[in-house]
């Protein structure tokens, strides 16, 4: 009996947070939540198919209490879709981070 052998192209831990996200795409403009977040990406869950190649934007405001910081964190981010499949009613949506910045709320 062989076993399979899956090679892991993530190179940067994922942390499964689960917060609201807001995403501008060209062909749409829709909020949802992450499923995990690293520094390269992020998957998250939404109303949208969003195609494949995509350049989006989205913004994910982060709690202090997660941060270890002394007040939330919104992170604006610029990215490419990867990754956009159909799960029951909602797309699963993987996007490589481009560019981000922080500002505090």
């Amino acid at each position: 009996m062989r076993s399979k052998t899956v090679t892991e192209k993530r190179q940067t831990k994922r942390f499964p947070l689960q917060l609201p996200v807001a995403l501008t795409a060209e062909s749409a403009a829709d909020g949802g939540e992450t499923q995990n977040i690293s520094s390269g990406g992020v998957m998250f869950y939404s109303d949208a198919d969003v195609e494949i190649g995509a350049t989006v934007g989205f913004a994910i405001r982060m709690p202090k209490d997660v941060l270890g910081a002394p007040q939330d964190v919104l992170v604006n981010c610029s990215g490419r879709v990867i990754r956009c499949d159909r799960v029951k009613k909602k797309y699963a949506v993987a996007v490589v981070i481009d560019d981000y910045d922080f500002k505090r709320c």
